[in-house]
C-alpha cells in the first residue's frame, strides 16, 4: 500500500504536467518559426529582366539613385557591344557563305563555257545525254545565285564589262556591246568574273 502512494505522483505534479503539454502545443514560439508553404528560391533577375525594366521606363533610370544609375547605364552599354558584336558576326558569317558559294561557282565557269561553246556548234540537240546533263549543271549552278550577264545591243558599263576590242561602228551614238567574247557571271554583289566584250563606238 505504501509503494503504491509512493508511485503515484501527486495531484500538483498531473496537472502540472497536463497544462505544460498543452503549453508547448498551443505556443507558436515552441513550435518553430511559421511556414507559409513549401520553400521556394527568390527568382534570379537576368541582365536582360534589368534592361528590358530600364528601357521600359526611361524615367525610372533617369529617377533611380546614383549607383543603380550608372550600373544601368554600364548595362545598356554592354547590351549595345553585344548587339554590335552580334550583328558584325551574322554579316561575317553570311559573307563567308557568299565566299564558300562562289568559290564552288567559280570552278565551274570552265565548265559553263565548254556547254556554251557545244550549244554554239549545234552538239547540244535536244533530247541527248549531253544536253541533259548540261541543263542539270546549269540548274545548280543557277540554285547557288549565280546569274550570267552581259548580252549584245547592252550598253557598255566599264565597272562590269571588260573591252578587249573597239569597233568604230557608223551611227552608233553611244558605247555598245558588239559581241560577248567571255560572258560576265556575278553571284549577288561579289563578281565572279567580267564579262570580256567587243565594244561598238562612235566612228570619227
Amino acid at each position: 500500500m505504501a509503494d503504491k502512494d509512493f508511485d503515484k505522483p501527486d495531484d500538483g505534479d498531473e496537472v502540472l504536467g497536463t497544462e505544460g503539454s498543452e503549453a508547448h502545443a498551443s505556443d507558436p514560439a515552441a513550435q518553430g518559426p511559421a511556414s507559409d508553404g513549401p520553400d521556394t528560391e527568390p527568382e534570379e533577375l537576368t541582365v536582360d529582366d534589368i534592361l528590358g525594366a530600364a528601357q521600359s521606363d526611361e524615367a525610372a533610370v533617369a529617377d533611380a539613385p546614383e549607383e543603380e544609375h550608372d550600373l544601368l547605364l554600364d548595362l545598356k552599354r554592354v547590351q549595345a557591344e553585344y548587339a554590335n558584336y552580334r550583328r558584325r558576326t551574322e554579316e561575317q558569317r553570311e559573307v563567308e557563305a557568299a565566299r564558300a558559294k562562289g568559290s564552288v561557282a567559280k570552278n565551274l565557269l570552265p565548265v559553263l563555257d565548254d556547254l556554251d561553246r557545244a550549244e554554239k556548234h549545234g552538239d547540244l540537240a535536244e533530247g541527248s545525254a549531253l544536253a541533259a546533263i548540261a541543263d542539270k549543271l546549269r540548274g545548280v549552278v543557277a540554285r547557288l545565285g549565280v546569274e550570267r550577264y552581259a548580252e549584245a545591243g547592252d550598253a557598255f558599263d566599264p565597272q562590269q564589262h571588260e573591252a578587249i576590242f573597239q569597233a568604230p561602228t557608223p551611227g552608233t551614238t553611244e558605247a555598245t556591246i558588239l559581241e560577248v567574247v567571255e560572258v560576265g557571271y556575278r553571284l549577288g554583289e561579289i563578281e565572279l568574273r567580267p564579262a570580256k566584250v567587243v565594244v561598238a563606238v562612235p566612228a570619227e
